[in-house]
């Protein structure tokens, strides 16, 4: 195992301070790279099915979830219920706020879970939640399916690495990493924040990436750390994206995407490309429904459109500009992209024949737009879409967006 370095200031790191005063002052400088000019601007050639589309959208915020007493740093969707983590704390909302059986007086008191540090990201298996925290831990919680939000406490199930695995590491010298001069840990361990988890399309696997540069694969059922690859990146990895075609991205402050594959051979992941377009740190990836088409954001304002070519390769497609500050989340819902910036904004995008639209700015968030999560509802033909964005502000905002179906 090679030597593992702290990650020591992440692009995306506004999780550090938490007066949101002062995060605003710093917004300016690490929101100034320019913006990609040798990339092509997808949105330049309007398509002619645009305008109906515009025309057609209409987006209204339904709700402001209050009740975190810091910054929104993940949200994510399970069942009938929205989960938001921000510092230390798990909360647990009503999916749908105009939902007549939602108890509104009972909102403060729906902390379900309590760790240590930020939390990260949030994945929701079955009856199991997995969150990861600026403390280097990933926590596993036993869930419940109460229909109130209110009084649920859940059960914390495992802290990974667990002690039985850390303990069976420990034994055999060769599991021992150097993460800095004099000091030792196992390989299972992360050493800085857990910035991200995915799940494999099986649900069989977790994956963590981390600012300590590392890629990390547990197996879900027994939560053991099957694998880790050490100095994935040259600096802090902040995002990752899992492909049902087996492809893992990770995007990181070192303005790389790579892509990796697990060998069949030797049942590791190795590198299979390195994605290189963005200046600056990027902060979020997502992928469409069918996996062709990957969108990375970053703090040069822009996000990059990449398309799967014949030979299975990401290749350039564009970019999509118009946010003024850094991106800072991306979401994915059908055929439409939407993402989240330290421009307090929120835009949904479409793409059409390669051409793509802004078919709306979302405004009403007093700090920078950190998370991002949606559903949506087919039942109709027009697709009626339940939006949930968390920001620096500490609210959670859930608008409700009527879009037509193509």
């Amino acid at each position: 195992m090679g030597i593992m370095s702290f990650h020591q200031t992440s692009y995306s790191d506004y999780d550090s301070q938490s007066h949101s005063g002062h995060l605003q002052a710093n917004l300016p400088t690490l929101c100034s790279q320019p913006s990609l000019p040798s990339v092509p601007f997808l949105t330049s050639k309007p398509h002619h099915r645009h305008q109906e589309i515009l025309s057609t959208t209409h987006h209204h915020c339904v709700a402001t979830l209050k009740g975190h007493s810091s910054y929104i740093s993940s949200l994510t969707l399970a069942g009938k219920f929205l989960y938001s983590g921000s510092d230390k704390e798990i909360r647990l909302w009503k999916r749908n706020p105009l939902d007549s059986e939602i108890d509104q007086e009972n909102l403060s008191n729906n902390v379900v879970a309590v760790g240590n540090g930020a939390v990260k990201s949030l994945v929701v298996l079955a009856e199991k939640l997995f969150s990861a925290h600026q403390d280097n831990k990933i926590r596993v919680w036993k869930t419940n399916n109460q229909e109130s939000t209110s009084q649920q406490k859940y059960t914390r199930l495992a802290t990974l690495p667990t002690l039985g695995d850390r303990a069976f590491k420990s034994l055999l010298p060769r599991n021992q990493v150097q993460i800095r001069r004099h000091k030792t840990c196992t390989w299972v361990h992360h050493v800085d924040t857990v910035s991200a988890l995915a799940l494999s399309s099986d649900e069989s696997h977790l994956y963590s990436v981390s600012w300590d540069r590392t890629i990390k694969i547990w197996r879900t059922n027994d939560f053991k750390c099957l694998e880790s690859v050490a100095n994935a990146h040259d600096d802090a990895i902040n995002a990752v994206a899992l492909s049902n075609d087996g492809n893992v991205y990770t995007g990181s402050a070192d303005k790389k995407i790579k892509v990796w594959r697990k060998s069949s051979e030797e049942n590791k992941h190795f590198l299979v490309a390195t994605l290189e377009k963005h200046m600056s740190g990027i902060n979020a990836l997502a992928l469409s429904t069918d996996g062709s088409v990957l969108y990375s954001g970053a703090c040069d304002r822009s996000i990059v459109v990449w398309e799967k070519d014949d030979d299975g390769n990401m290749v350039v497609l564009g970019a999509l500009r118009g946010h003024t500050q850094s991106i800072l989340c991306l979401a994915v819902v059908s055929d439409l992209l939407f993402s989240g910036s330290a421009d307090k904004t929120i835009r949904i995008w479409r793409g059409v024949d390669r051409s793509y639209s802004c078919l709306a700015v979302l405004e009403g968030h007093g700090g920078p737009v950190k998370c991002l999560t949606a559903s949506i509802d087919r039942s109709s033909s027009d697709a009626s879409l339940l939006l949930y964005s968390g920001s620096l502000d500490c609210d959670i905002k859930v608008w409700q967006i009527n879009v037509p179906l193509l």
